[in-house]
């Protein structure tokens, strides 16, 4: 978390306002680097303001990805949009290299290893998936709740959540025994069967919740 911040900091102290909205949206976003720099706009924005809530096709699998954007994310595409006079059609992140409209994977992962080299860090050991990966990691450390982490990333298997968070298999044993069912209604009692429906009266808790 420090090293987001680090990087943000020195991107708002530099001015980089393009870079600052980069920098935000492939956090926030979780979405591939290919499927970044091809945003156009209207992707996400309407009316002249950026949307809370963004919905995009990806490329690769063809299937829309939902993301939320929180208010320094949106405050920072504005700045950019506005600064660079972007058309609502237009793309997100224009290229200034003649004969590309927009940024290319190439020049994208070059910006990053950029950012990685402002605060101190080796660039050899981070891309463009670094981000993409970073917010999804964040909230699993905080939850240690795959199945939320399944759905946020919209993944059809658990296995895929696993390989994209880098989950070691003691790791997820760990949490597995650090876990049981309850009934907010039958105080520390196990249940026998756990409703299907989300809706149920049932929930997860690890030994640390409070009752």
């Amino acid at each position: 978390m420090k090293e987001i911040w680090a990087i943000r900091v020195r991107l708002q102290l530099a001015k980089r306002t393009r870079d600052l909205a980069l920098f935000n949206l492939a956090i926030d976003s979780k979405v591939r680097g290919c499927d970044l720099v091809r945003l156009r706009v209207c992707d996400i924005a309407h009316g002249g303001r950026v949307v809370a809530r963004a919905t995009v096709v990806q490329r690769k699998t063809k299937k829309p990805i939902r993301f939320e954007l929180p208010e320094q994310t949106r405050d920072a595409l504005e700045a950019w949009i506005a600064r660079a006079r972007l058309s609502l059609g237009g793309y997100l992140f224009p290229s200034r290299m003649t004969g590309s409209p927009h940024l290319s994977t190439r020049q994208y992962a070059r910006i990053v290893k950029a950012w990685v080299t402002l605060i101190g860090l080796e660039p050899a050991d981070y891309g463009t998936h670094s981000l993409l990966r970073t917010k999804a990691t964040l909230v699993y450390r905080r939850t240690k709740n795959l199945r939320a982490m399944q759905r946020l990333l919209e993944h059809t298997k658990l296995e895929s959540t696993v390989r994209y968070l880098g989950i070691e298999v003691d790791d997820t044993r760990e949490t597995a025994e650090q876990t049981e069912i309850w009934s907010p209604t039958a105080g520390r009692r196990p249940l026998a069967m756990v409703a299907s429906r989300p809706e149920g009266d049932v929930r997860i808790a690890t030994y640390s919740d409070p009752l």
